[in-house]
């Protein structure tokens, strides 16, 4: 009965270890699609990570709520500066021990014709409808 109880222990740990590994890779992947699309100034691209409600703070501090006035955002600075373009790098990816359907991803931002050269970076995401998808982030400009 130990051994069981044992063998069941670790493949229940196999496999939370496994899914946490599969849910980093599909954020991680879902990160490079959302750069590609900024690089190609794909808005449709950009926005399609964001939940309704997205928030984002801003390397220069201004924040904006809801995945509408970002996605204006997103028109107006490539139709104004077409050069302009951002990458982030992520770090560290962790998905939430407490509920599973959270993650925190944290690393840098690169940015391209620019007021910023880029910074540092949080990301909140949430699981909606088995698809990652980003809550808020905040981004800190560090570097001229």
């Amino acid at each position: 009965m130990k051994k069981i109880l044992i063998t069941i222990f670790f493949i229940s740990f196999q496999c939370a270890w496994c899914q946490n590994q599969n849910d980093e890779e599909l954020i991680r992947k879902s990160r490079r699609s959302s750069n590609e699309a900024i690089e190609k100034r794909d808005v449709e691209g950009i926005i399609k990570f964001w939940l309704d409600d997205y928030l984002v703070i801003r390397g220069s501090g201004v924040i904006e709520q809801g995945k509408e006035a970002n996605k204006t955002n997103w028109m107006v600075t490539f139709k104004e500066t077409p050069k302009t373009y951002f990458e982030r790098i992520p770090s560290e990816i962790i998905i939430s021990k407490n509920n599973p359907d959270l993650a925190w991803e944290t690393g840098v931002w690169k940015g391209f014709n620019t007021y910023s050269k880029g910074g540092r970076y949080s990301a909140q995401w949430k699981r909606k409808d088995r698809e990652w998808k980003i809550q808020a982030e905040l981004f800190v400009a560090l570097e001229e």
